[in-house]
């Protein structure tokens, strides 16, 4: 996919007020660490990740969407009423119905002649949201539209150690399926990107490519495995993550393959990479197989954990406020979600 008229105007982003460390997790979770002879630091240790942040108990994902797309329509040059789509990306959402992408817009104010909908593709969210409405505005179908994802990963943490804690069937072995729950973080994130006809930023969405992997879809399910969305099911996540991480890579190698052809870029053109932050060792695995120099990744895994759809954009965010990218630089983003799917995008700012 290549892109002659698409442009970023501005990412928002809310950072969550509570800070929870991998140690006080695993405080927590003594009793079961003791009766597994888990050693104390393992989380962090296997993951890279010292805290993630959770919002205050009762915050809403729509909420949380809503802060980080007033931030973006406010660092941006384009009226409320020129933003004809906004799109919920998220894996949290308020409801099954209606869309969460509703609450969202009546909160923001927007034209009521906006087309307003959710996308859900796990992690892998706002980057497909991104190539959704990118192909709208390319069309001419909307001059500019409002991505925004709020991810609250409280629910998803706490039924896992309750399991964990009340679970006494649990083995080292059977741990594993639910040891990346842990490492789950919350956040928001917002992208407003418009036609270049009203743009003011001169942010070109380059254009990218996509890969998906679907026989590997079983690696990573939300939800009972045994119920899905019945009654009575738990919020629990069961991950295989060393044989996801492994199929991840393959399908990015792919994916990059694809991407470097479609762009007609090298290695050597990119500045700053911004990937979704899921673990250490994953990334390593991942600039490993990919050829990539890892001076020029920027990580934001250790402070945030992993922010599911929120993760890769937010990476970006924070690099853009930092001035690692700058004016003329182009960086890429690297989307990898369960699925398996697979979406990398590049952008010169």
């Amino acid at each position: 996919m290549l892109y002659k008229n698409v442009n970023i105007e501005s990412f928002g982003y809310e950072v969550p007020p509570e800070r929870i460390s991998s140690e006080e997790i695993e405080a927590r979770l003594k009793p079961v660490y003791e009766r597994l002879g888990l050693p104390a630091g393992r989380l962090e240790l296997m993951t890279g990740i010292k805290e993630r942040r959770f919002w205050h108990p009762g915050t809403l994902p729509s909420d949380a969407a809503a802060l980080a797309g007033e931030k973006a329509i406010a660092s941006a040059n384009i009226p409320r009423e020129k933003i004809g789509c906004l799109i919920m990306c998220s894996v949290s959402r308020d409801f099954l119905e209606p869309a969460t992408a509703t609450i969202v817009h009546n909160r923001l104010g927007l034209s009521e002649k906006a087309m307003v909908f959710d996308i859900s593709n796990a992690c892998l969210g706002i980057l497909t949201g991104m190539t959704v409405l990118a192909n709208m505005i390319e069309l001419g179908q909307v001059e500019a539209g409002l991505l925004v994802s709020g991810e609250n990963s409280r629910p998803l943490l706490e039924s896992t150690i309750e399991k964990l804690l009340t679970d006494k069937s649990i083995t080292r072995k059977s741990i594993k399926p639910l040891f990346a729950s842990l490492t789950i973080g919350s956040g928001s994130i917002a992208v407003l990107m418009s036609g270049r006809k009203i743009s003011s930023s001169g942010h070109c969405l380059h254009g990218g490519a996509s890969y998906s992997a679907t026989r590997y879809n079983d690696l990573c399910r939300g939800g009972n495995p045994e119920k899905g969305m019945r009654d009575g099911a738990e919020t629990l996540m069961n991950t295989d993550s060393e044989m996801l991480m492994k199929r991840g890579v393959e399908t990015a190698f792919k994916t990059w393959e694809i991407f470097k052809e479609n762009l007609k870029i090298r290695a050597d053109d990119i500045d700053c990479i911004c990937t979704h932050q899921v673990g250490s060792a994953h990334k390593k695995l991942l600039f490993e197989a990919l050829s990539l120099d890892a001076s020029r990744d920027f990580s934001t895994l250790e402070n945030f954990g992993n922010t599911g759809s929120v993760s890769c954009p937010l990476t970006a965010a924070i690099a853009i406020e930092k001035n690692v990218i700058k004016a003329g630089s182009y960086f890429v983003l690297l989307g990898i979600g369960s699925g398996i799917n697979c979406t990398m995008l590049g952008v010169k700012w």
